[in-house]
């Protein structure tokens, strides 16, 4: 089982999946989510998008589809679509270093922003 996490200390929410992978599907998704409801609910709304799915389908669990699938979140709570779909591919960015010693070119051009030091800019966090 593999996992990725992110999360953003100015709003609190905290965000971890475990992915179990089989024949590059996702075959069971769990996660530990620690902040607001609509963290919870982008957490269950992320697993809901990804198990089952390819992982060539899981890049198209972005931060826009996330926030679409739930309908409507407030702008203040945004960034939580945001830290579901970057878990979700560092879960996945984590299986393929396990599996293969590296990333592919592909995961690593639409991921290129995970694992880095540097904090997501939230317009509604200040």
């Amino acid at each position: 089982m593999e996992w990725g996490e992110e999360g953003n200390p100015l709003s609190g929410d905290m965000m971890t999946f475990y992915v179990k992978v089989r024949d590059e599907v996702i075959e069971d998704i769990k996660f530990q989510t620690f902040g607001s409801g609509a963290a919870i609910a982008v957490s269950s709304m992320v697993s809901e998008m990804a198990r089952g799915k390819n992982l060539e389908e899981v890049m198209k669990v972005t931060n826009t589809s996330v926030a679409r699938a739930l309908g409507r979140l407030p702008k203040n709570k945004l960034h939580c679509s945001n830290l579901g779909a970057d878990a979700l591919h560092m879960a996945k960015v984590n299986y393929y270093r396990k599996k293969e010693g590296e990333i592919p070119k592909k995961v690593k051009r639409m991921a290129s922003h995970l694992g880095k030091e540097v904090a997501c800019y939230c317009p509604y966090n200040s």
